[in-house]
């Protein structure tokens, strides 16, 4: 369950972060995940959860944005949303996608904290 390490990790620069910024409380960590990230939402919710007992993270909520996967489709010449990750193929003209635009991010965007 490669989750937890990367929950681990997320709490350390969440921590190391939180440090700068003086005596603050962290309550809540957003997090954008895309769907073709590699990382199952649950087992990380999961691990988040368990990885944050006895750190100054412990009772923070994991905030989970979920984005979809986007392609640029050069046959239509437009973006378009993919349902699913398979088959990786433009659901207009079935031209295999080749340009993913989204759907790769496992990134933090903010934290919600109080002083």
């Amino acid at each position: 369950m490669h989750e937890l390490s990367i929950a681990l990790s997320m709490i350390d620069g969440v921590l190391e972060h939180a440090k700068k910024q003086g005596d603050v409380r962290v309550e809540a960590v957003h997090l954008k995940l895309g769907a073709f990230s590699g990382v199952d939402k649950d087992a990380l919710e999961f691990s988040y959860g368990i990885a944050c007992e006895g750190t100054p993270l412990e009772g923070s909520r994991l905030v989970i944005e979920q984005v979809p996967i986007v392609i640029f489709c050069a046959t239509c010449n437009r973006e378009r949303a993919l349902t699913s990750p398979q088959p990786l193929s433009c659901p207009g003209c079935h031209s295999p996608a080749l340009d993913v635009r989204s759907g790769r991010e496992l990134e933090i965007t903010a934290l919600e904290i109080s002083g």
